[in-house]
């Protein structure tokens, strides 16, 4: 069985693998292949973010699975033949995108990024007289409550804060609500953290109307996907001051110079790397790994990803 991956490093993170298995490198779909594709059934393709890989995918006559490095599956969904199972990396991120949401939260509400304007101008910018915010206290709306929702949710509760998560469809054994339940809820919440992935039905959930039914001086934080959130509408809501944001995606992705969200106090942005940890490549390699004893044995794939989730 041939194996093509995209970091030469991860064929030594993979573990044992059956006798018959060959890996080769492929570090990119434009790099020269390192053999003929015939005879790939099980493809791991790099971080893509372009539009054409039911074309690439065309190129592998024998492919039957393909194994993504990431948790989201929307430029994939859809575009592979019936015969191709598609595979995400849920549960490899979840640990790093936990944490870059918690540091967002609390560098918002502790007013780290004023402190830090005021460290680069030489300026001694002591809070006393004007405190900063805490988390303390807090409602924190999660919508997505996936795996990475539920490892958010578990970091949160030590710091006596009230979280609900929202989720496709309810799970009242878990304390699970749905999404139709986002109007009674965001005017409650003081951060609502999104961690959806992309679909038709989450694409532009967070709208004008999203927005405008969260409470006076709540944070956004995206950690999911810049097509989440309508720009336009969250730009009006920020410039305003009535809403704050944290950002690790945008819409447009990258965001260009110029545009109004760089210039604004209230809204921390960083470039899409909430998922971008030396961790990552032992974890993704090691689901990699486990997926393709599978694959070998006959057994079932895990993260097989179906409309989208």
């Amino acid at each position: 069985m041939k194996i093509w991956v995209p970091h030469e490093h991860g064929a030594g993170l993979l573990g044992a693998l059956p006798p018959d298995t060959t890996v080769e490198v492929l570090p990119a779909p434009d790099a020269p292949m390192p053999s003929a594709p015939a005879g790939v059934r099980f493809w791991v393709p790099p971080f893509l973010a372009r539009d054409d890989v039911a074309t690439l995918a065309a190129r592998f006559p024998d492919l039957e699975v393909v194994q993504l490095l990431s948790a989201g599956a929307e430029v994939w969904t859809g575009q592979l033949p019936p015969h191709v199972t598609l595979c995400d990396a849920r549960g490899v991120h979840d640990s790093s995108t936990a944490e870059w949401a918690m540091t967002a939260i609390l560098a918002h509400l502790r007013s780290f990024p004023a402190f830090i304007r005021a460290q680069a101008a030489g300026e001694w910018a002591y809070a006393g007289n004007t405190p900063t915010d805490e988390l303390a206290g807090k409602h924190v709306l999660i919508v997505g409550a996936g795996s990475i929702g539920t490892a958010l949710a578990a970091r949160l509760r030590p710091f006596e804060v009230t979280v609900t998560l929202v989720a496709r469809r309810p799970r009242p054994d878990d304390g699970v609500r749905a999404v139709e339940d986002l109007p009674g809820l965001l005017p409650r919440a003081d951060v609502v953290v999104l961690l959806v992935p992309l679909t038709e039905a989450t694409r532009a959930l967070v709208d004008a109307g999203f927005l405008g039914t969260m409470r006076d001086g709540a944070l956004l934080v995206n950690v999911a996907r810049g097509l989440v959130v309508d720009t336009a509408a969250l730009v009006a809501e920020v410039s305003s001051g009535r809403l704050s944001a944290a950002l690790d995606v945008t819409d447009p992705e990258p965001l260009p110079a110029g545009h109004p969200l760089w210039g604004l106090p209230n809204v921390l942005i960083t470039p899409h790397v909430a998922g971008s940890v030396r961790g990552l490549h032992p974890r993704a390699y090691a689901l990699v790994g486990a997926q393709i004893r599978r694959f070998a044995g006959g057994l079932p794939l895990e993260n097989v990803v179906v409309d989208g989730y």
